[in-house]
């Protein structure tokens, strides 16, 4: 797993190579890269929408050096929810790991119920369902070790808080600087 990182924040522009200074706003942007996430970060000036193979992409602001950290994001859990169904059929393991990591945020958030556990050919499947409807949703448990479940949540907390350090999950009352949007199929 530590060799499927996302990539950190870099301080360029993909496009311009002009330097993302204190205080600019600017895109990040995830693409498929085999079993993994490849992030590209876009200044405000050349960002002309989300390419059209992007997996996801966020806005975010650079953040001053003797502004302290957020420690509250705030995500949508409609964002959860659809990241956590985009990935239902990914058979890739790092995705795999995703869904089952957003999936035990979304149980914690009792937005998703757990139903029953399926064993077939020894792979555990847990079924699940969200509340509001009946639809069955199938996690794959890839029965990660808690280091593994740390390094997943870490790398999570970068895509879905364009994170540009150490993502923590303790709370303040800070307003989110980030807006993400996962892409869709049309």
């Amino acid at each position: 797993m530590a060799d499927k990182q996302i990539e950190r924040f870099q301080g360029r522009c993909a496009r311009t190579d002009a330097p993302l200074n204190e205080g600019d706003v600017f895109y990040s942007v995830l693409y498929e890269d085999g079993d993994s996430f490849r992030r590209e970060d876009y200044c405000e000036k050349s960002w002309d929408g989300p390419p059209p193979d992007a997996y996801c992409w966020f806005r975010s602001r650079v953040p001053s050096r003797d502004e302290k950290p957020k420690k509250k994001v705030f995500v949508d859990d409609n964002l959860l929810i659809e990241f956590f169904k985009r990935l239902a059929d990914d058979t890739q393991l790092v995705r795999q790991q995703f869904r089952f990591v957003l999936a035990l945020i979304l149980m914690r958030k009792r937005l998703l119920k757990y139903v029953q556990t399926v064993t077939d050919n020894e792979q555990e499947t847990w079924q699940m369902r969200f509340p509001k409807n009946d639809d069955i949703h199938d996690v794959i448990n890839p029965r990660l070790q808690d280091d593994e479940i740390e390094s997943v949540s870490q790398q999570l907390g970068m895509v879905l808080h364009a994170d540009m350090g150490e993502f923590s999950g303790e709370s303040t009352d800070s307003e989110p600087t980030t807006e993400m949007e996962v892409a869709r199929d049309e």
